[in-house]
């Protein structure tokens, strides 16, 4: 890596944003992806249960109604039916890059239904979704030869004039040299925040540096307290990533039981009064604990739709299929991030953020199951597209001035860097948390479904 650089375009992550952004920018321009951890350490591969598409053109209202009361009627209704109109282009996308979806003998596709859905509208390849598609997409970036795959590299940095980005600072994560890479655009694609948590279903690397380089140059950033918990990850008291227990699990019939075996909730509730109801539970049991008994699913079934969730159940010690398994709710998803539209464009020209690092207002306070996937494709698409169809290259008084900030000193304590960055996160998370209970008169205080806003960040970060 030499210490400086120059693209057309940097994009900071290889999850299915990232590589979706980078096969549809124009094949004439040098693209630089880059990933912190190896090309396949993205969430994006961890993702189960599936992805959401209009099914017939009637669901529309459905699913909009479901994505808002999922959200608490705090999402954006423009970007919600922007996401829901663009949703069979982007699977018919997937289709053509090779993505397997489940089928039925006669040929026909196969749709599971995740908590918060009132239809079965989610496509699915086995219980392992988000591998088969990230795959696919990075099987087709690879054979581009206009995009070059740094894996193991981070962007610890943009470099701007203070008016407009001109590039980013790169860090090998494996010698620790730093190099100065100008560009005419820079995606950010970074990911979530769950290497802040002590329990989480994210790869830890992801710490939430593409929000914290916003915060530290002032761009806006938005919502930031709302940190989703995914009601059902496999208990453990090993350290490490959670695995997670799909929705669709329970979806397709699983039941939770509470320590005496009976069922206290309506599994298909939205995530955030499923996990209250979780918590609730073990708090009134004392427990660290409830199960999910997947036994009231046909066995077959089980076996085949869910293999890996299976696999991992049997590997813990726990046999899905005689006896219910212990769970547990776990940080899962970020809806904060990085202000932006819906074509990725960010409060700063040239700099574009999507993916679970941005916050275009689709989510709003809570998720909705299987949105997200769709969400990243799409708007990375979108932002892709929009770079496309108005490039225009940085001026080189742009560039100059950007470069004469740039100090490759400032990056070199890795350690010291990755805590600044996460203390400016975390701080942000807790402004937000307090702005927010300021405007609702509430003076700081937490419903039970918000336990993961900003205070349990900071209990909880590493």
């Amino acid at each position: 890596m030499s210490n400086t650089e120059k693209y057309d375009v940097i994009v900071a992550g290889a999850g299915a944003a990232g590589l979706n952004a980078a096969l549809f920018l124009p094949r004439d321009k040098k693209i630089l992806l880059v990933c912190k951890g190896g090309v396949k350490q993205a969430d994006s591969y961890l993702a189960q249960g599936g992805i959401c598409t209009l099914r017939w053109d009637g669901d529309k209202d459905a699913w909009f109604e479901d994505t808002m009361r999922a959200g608490h009627y705090e999402n954006d209704p423009e970007t919600v039916n922007c996401m829901i109109g663009g949703a069979r282009e982007t699977i018919a996308d997937l289709m053509l890059a090779g993505v397997r979806f489940a089928r039925d003998g006669a040929g026909n596709l196969l749709y599971t239904r995740e908590g918060g859905h009132s239809a079965n509208r989610i496509l699915y390849h086995a219980d392992t979704t988000g591998k088969e598609i990230a795959s696919r997409l990075f099987s087709r970036v690879r054979k581009l030869k206009n995009v070059h795959i740094r894996p193991y590299t981070s962007l610890v940095d943009i470099l701007t004039d203070g008016k407009e980005c001109a590039g980013g600072v790169l860090r090998d994560e494996r010698t620790g040299e730093i190099a100065c890479a100008y560009a005419d655009y820079v995606i950010l694609a970074t990911g979530g925040v769950g290497g802040l948590y002590a329990s989480s279903t994210n790869f830890p690397q992801l710490t939430g540096d593409g929000v914290a380089i916003c915060l530290k140059h002032g761009i806006a950033v938005r919502d930031l307290d709302y940190v989703q918990i995914h009601p059902t990850t496999l208990y453990t008291k090993r350290r490490g990533r959670r695995f997670l227990i799909s929705e669709s699990v329970r979806g397709e019939g699983g039941v939770l039981l509470d320590g005496a075996g009976r069922r206290f909730t309506d599994e298909l509730k939205p995530r955030d009064v499923v996990t209250a109801a979780i918590r609730g539970q073990m708090q009134k049991e004392g427990s660290e604990c409830v199960w999910l008994d997947m036994r009231t699913i046909p066995p077959e079934e089980l076996r085949v739709h869910f293999p890996a969730i299976v696999k991992r159940c049997l590997e813990e010690g726990y046999d899905p299929f005689s006896r219910p398994v212990p769970v547990v709710p776990a940080q899962h998803y970020f809806m904060g991030g990085i202000g932006s539209d819906p074509e990725g464009r960010t409060e700063m020209p040239r700099l574009f953020a999507v993916g679970e690092t941005c916050c275009n207002g689709v989510h709003g306070k809570n998720r909705l199951a299987s949105n997200s996937l769709l969400e990243s494709l799409l708007f990375a698409r979108r932002a892709a597209l929009r770079i496309g169809n108005t490039y225009a290259a940085v001026s080189e008084e742009a560039q100059k001035r950007a470069g004469q900030g740039f100090d490759e000193r400032k990056y070199k304590d890795k350690k010291a860097l990755a805590a600044e960055y996460a203390e400016l996160v975390k701080a942000g998370m807790e402004r937000s948390a307090r702005e927010r209970a300021k405007r609702a008169g509430k003076a700081g205080a937490e419903k039970p479904e918000d336990a993961g806003r900003a205070g349990a960040a900071r209990s909880a970060a590493r």
